[in-house]
């Protein structure tokens, strides 16, 4: 009898083990809701997507409605050809700057005054693909060598921040700097900054 009342008291207890696991494995499972792409989410204070939609639209509307870009453009009687080339990272966190130059060459294209050449590792693709095709597609097929077509200015940039804080305070302004060169002259056509990104994060004081 007084084995069964152990064998009885060790189920309960691994009963009540097994149930405390599975809600405390339930209860650390994550949240999840979603939201229209265009909503406006700040959640830690660093650089996010909304970032980069601001940034992207008013330095490259600004660009392209430049007068001296206007004028270049006249002057080639077409359509300018621009290479988005590096945006470097000089802020004090983690930014992928391949999405800043991505988005840039997307508004680029869908303002119809520019067209863009392919730079980076998309046109390493391409050239050693058209290099493949030398060897191992048919000679009235294989993409020819030598034409590609030259970009007329390039667009380069970089991101900064300054931060500024006191207590559980803190202020991160975004400095997001590009330029426009023409390629073959190496004269600058356009820069600017935008500096609309500016935070203010404050966080929970500790409890003593």
């Amino acid at each position: 009898m007084e084995k069964k009342k152990v064998m009885d008291r060790c189920m309960g207890l691994l009963i009540g083990v097994v149930l405390m696991t599975f809600i405390s494995a339930c209860s650390s499972n994550p949240k999840v809701s979603r939201v229209d792409a265009g909503t406006q989410t700040d959640l830690s204070g660093y650089w996010n997507d909304t970032d980069v939609r601001i940034v992207c639209d008013s330095l490259i509307k600004g660009c392209l409605d430049s007068p001296r870009v206007l004028q270049a453009t006249a002057q080639l009687g077409r359509l300018p050809r621009v290479l988005v080339g590096t945006f470097k990272n000089d802020s004090d966190e983690h930014i992928d700057t391949s999405i800043i130059t991505s988005t840039m060459e997307v508004v680029i294209f869908n303002s119809g005054k520019a067209d863009f050449v392919a730079g980076g590792s998309t046109r390493s693709e391409l050239r050693a693909e058209r290099q493949d095709q030398q060897g191992n597609a048919s000679e009235d097929t294989a993409a020819a060598l030598g034409n590609e077509t030259g970009a007329d200015f390039l667009l380069t940039g970089s991101v900064k921040t300054i931060i500024d804080g006191a207590g559980n305070t803190a202020t991160r302004t975004y400095f997001v700097n590009a330029e426009m060169t023409n390629i073959e002259t190496n004269t600058r056509l356009w820069m600017d900054q935008n500096s609309e990104i500016k935070k203010v994060i404050t966080r929970p004081k500790a409890k003593l």
